[in-house]
């Protein structure tokens, strides 16, 4: 079952008191939302995913502690159009959740055998088997290289389209297969070819980036002034988004550093309050932590 990563930290640095109001981002099957309500009894927690699977199990597990939630089965792009007051809280866990990279059949894992799905939403048309086998070369190369950081990029993505030149690409194995034979021998030994590859296309078919950078600023106008959000990433691409947005958001325009008293409404609205990734305890007892990073900013005025 699906361990939460950073569960402590981030439900710590979300500084909640009995009455907070908050939103979980990426509910998954309720490991820090029932974290979380366990301590806001008279508050209320929003919670929003989009895998029907994950929120019917969740929903059990918010239930036998307390009613005070709602879950909203839609992607967190739409925050702001589902959340119509001010919070205390937001928490995104950006990982994929342990159980949908198990369940063989959605097609997450290079390590079990299943068609090429990837959808987050198994509503939406977009999958991995239309990425595989429609996008054009430059196109593929693009994505394994701007989203996986993959060093092959270009061998993978040829090595692709000639493969789906024979016949069509349908399934994770004959995928992991092809990225396998594309790289060099001593890059198989190292490290599992098709990790950085299988990211790539699942970010490219849940739009992933461009969902958490609208989203995560659409979350800086719903915290009140002393609400905190928490991310946890697991990549440097989300990672570099959260940074760069954080540090934006917290930082006195250069023109305005050297006056000798600043007006307030030329302040910073949010301040940075940490930046830390799991300690070696976690890392052991669940490999998936390794990568993780948690941001929190809060709202200062």
């Amino acid at each position: 079952m699906h361990e939460s990563v950073l569960l402590t930290e981030s439900i710590e640095y979300l500084n909640l008191n009995k009455s907070s109001i908050i939103v979980d981002c990426t509910l998954g099957y309720g490991g820090h939302s029932s974290h979380i309500l366990k301590q806001i009894p008279n508050g209320f927690l929003y919670a929003f995913d989009q895998d029907s699977k994950a929120i019917s199990y969740a929903n059990k597990k918010l239930k036998a502690i307390s009613n005070n939630y709602k879950i909203i089965n839609t992607n967190f792009v739409n925050i702001k159009k589902e959340i119509n007051e001010k919070v205390d809280g937001i928490l995104f866990d950006l990982g994929v959740s342990s159980p949908q990279l198990d369940e063989a059949n959605r097609g997450f894992s290079f390590h079990k055998n299943a068609k090429l799905d990837m959808r987050m939403n198994q509503n939406q048309k977009l999958t991995a088997y239309d990425v595989v086998n429609n996008y054009d070369l430059n196109s593929l190369i693009k994505i394994i290289k701007t989203y996986g950081e993959e060093k092959y990029a270009q061998s993978i993505a040829k090595g692709i389209v000639k493969a789906r030149q024979k016949a069509k690409i349908e399934t994770t194995s004959e995928l992991a297969e092809i990225i396998k034979q594309n790289v060099p021998e001593k890059y198989r030994r190292e490290t599992h070819p098709a990790r950085k590859t299988f990211q790539a296309i699942r970010i490219e078919v849940n739009d992933e980036l461009n969902v958490f950078e609208k989203a995560l600023k659409d979350a800086l106008d719903l915290i009140k002034v002393g609400g905190r959000i928490c991310v946890i990433t697991f990549h440097s691409l989300e990672d570099r988004i959260c940074k760069q947005i954080f540090k934006e958001v917290s930082t006195l325009p250069k023109e305005l550093k050297n006056l000798p008293i600043i007006p307030d409404e030329y302040k910073p609205k949010y301040k940075i309050i940490a930046n830390i990734k799991p300690n070696i305890q976690e890392i052991n007892h669940n490999k998936r932590s390794r990568s993780a990073r948690l941001r929190v900013i809060e709202r200062s005025r």
